[in-house]
């Protein structure tokens, strides 16, 4: 490094930021962004905000409900059911991820497995598709383009008008210039961004168990707008007008963050067919009446189990159980058909990680999409939060119309079995649903670490690639 490269390097800085304060058109496009932004914010806040209350408001009404229960027969419980909804983290004003395209209530009761229902998109118009502002939104697709817009001529304007050879000449080395340039460029990416920083920091001061979350969502955003800020002027020193800088940059862009970001989840979903919904649950009707049918005192199997339950207790006739047999049949049902779920939903959860496999071997030539796996994990908002809901939410109805499986067989007398009714403080005091969090070290070894990993790469391919470019100033010039 020559004597005074920092210094040449930081008035390169200084006299594009006052180029940059002089351009109306400029100064009107960030302050339009830093509007966008806070309205982002603020917009997103009140939505995640009411979104939570309205869920929280539901959950305790559908808890009042299961306990206004009177006394019945566990039975009916098990057929009465229970409603359970996602809670969301703070962090899911920022980036909504999937949350709006998921169901975000499960209706659980005996014998069936439900879908999530009640995604904002199944509720509201087509104009949820094309993305809702929020600050991820505005960060990773509009403020990519302001950058390019203020970066397009940072260097091919200036050997337009014949500055760029007079700087050399006077002694302004390439790197000391193009260092300037990246410098006064990757600062001002900063500086649009800060709202939205803030705002995470703002966040993770208020709960400090997502202060991780939050810091790696800044370090992840900040990294990005880099990427595009580094890109815009390095193509700025290549290109030798001002004009086709841009229009090559603004194709970038729309490629980059607009078309392939869309166009490759449905290029996944093709190379890695699922089974719809009914089909799923046609083939999990299929294996239970291969496995037998309860209902049937001969079916072979629970033909097998009644002999085993006699022989494990000891007696001849089911009427000599010191237990109810009904319930325990019930029981043992339930049991063999929850497998069958889980079954069912684990394969299906292989499919989509299939589906992921293709897009983050996609991430590699598209930071975006390595950004938004990233970003929508943190907040809580991604597909593996969903699976966790779904796998929590079984794992609690199972539990809970096992307990009620439990009371039929323990609590109800086998004659006269439908007329008997048991104390509704029994299913009052059984637990209720807890969502489980996420685990942090888990979300950061499988989608930050990686995700920076890619937006580093990219940034210092950008940066091997400006030295090169400075070089190649000084030599054409």
């Amino acid at each position: 490094m020559k004597p005074g490269f920092a210094r040449t390097a930081w008035r390169v800085a200084r006299e594009e930021w006052r180029a940059l304060r002089r351009s109306q058109a400029a100064v009107a496009a960030a302050l339009l962004l830093l509007v966008l932004t806070l309205a982002a914010i603020f917009v997103s806040l009140e939505r995640a905000h009411a979104v939570q209350a309205e869920r929280t408001r539901f959950q305790h009404s559908a808890d009042e409900q299961w306990n206004s229960q009177p006394d019945r027969h566990p039975h009916r419980v098990v057929h009465y059911g229970h409603y359970v909804f996602r809670p969301l983290t703070a962090l899911a004003f920022f980036d909504f991820g999937v949350a709006p395209f998921t169901g975000s209530t499960l209706y659980l009761e005996g014998h069936r497995q439900n879908s999530a229902n009640f995604s904002d998109a199944g509720q509201s118009s087509l104009l949820l598709r094309f993305g809702q502002l929020t600050p991820a939104f505005v960060l990773q697709v509009l403020a990519p383009l302001l950058l390019v817009f203020l970066a397009f001529g940072a260097l091919a304007r200036e050997r337009e008008r014949g500055q760029l050879r007079l700087m050399l000449a006077h002694g302004v080395s390439g790197g000391a210039l193009v260092a300037g340039k990246l410098a006064a460029h990757g600062v001002l990416a900063i500086a649009l961004a800060a709202p939205a920083l803030l705002a995470l920091a703002a966040i993770g001061a208020a709960e400090p168990e997502l202060g991780a979350s939050a810091a790696w969502l800044a370090a992840g955003y900040a990294a990005y707008l880099l990427l595009w800020s580094f890109a815009a002027v390095l193509l700025s020193a290549l290109v030798r007008k001002a004009r086709d800088a841009l229009l090559l940059l603004v194709a970038a862009w729309a490629l980059a963050a607009v078309l392939l970001p869309r166009m490759l989840p449905d290029l996944a979903a093709g190379m890695v067919p699922r089974p719809t919904r009914i089909e799923m649950e046609a083939a999990i009707h299929a294996e239970l009446a291969r496995i037998g049918d309860s209902h049937n005192p001969d079916d072979p199997y629970f033909k097998s189990f009644r002999e085993s339950v006699l022989q494990r207790y000891g007696v001849n006739r089911i009427e000599d159980l010191p237990v109810n047999y009904k319930g325990l049949v019930i029981e043992e049902g339930e049991r063999l058909t929850s497998e069958l779920f889980l079954a069912s939903m684990q394969r299906d959860f292989a499919l989509q990680s299939a589906q992921a496999r293709v897009l983050d071997g996609a991430a590699l030539a598209v930071p975006l999409l390595a950004l938004r796996s990233m970003s929508a994990a943190l907040a809580d908002t991604d597909r593996s939060a969903h699976e966790r809901f779904l796998l929590a939410g079984e794992d609690y109805r199972y539990r809970l119309i096992q307990a009620l499986n439990r009371l039929h067989a323990e609590k109800v007398k086998y004659h006269d079995d439908r007329a008997q009714r048991l104390s509704a403080d029994y299913w009052r005091g059984l637990p209720r649903y807890r969502h489980p969090p996420a685990a942090l070290e888990r979300t950061v070894t499988q989608r930050v670490l990686p995700a920076l990993a890619i937006l580093a790469a990219w940034l210092a391919a950008a940066l091997l690639a400006a030295a090169w470019a400075a070089r190649r100033l000084e030599r054409n010039t």
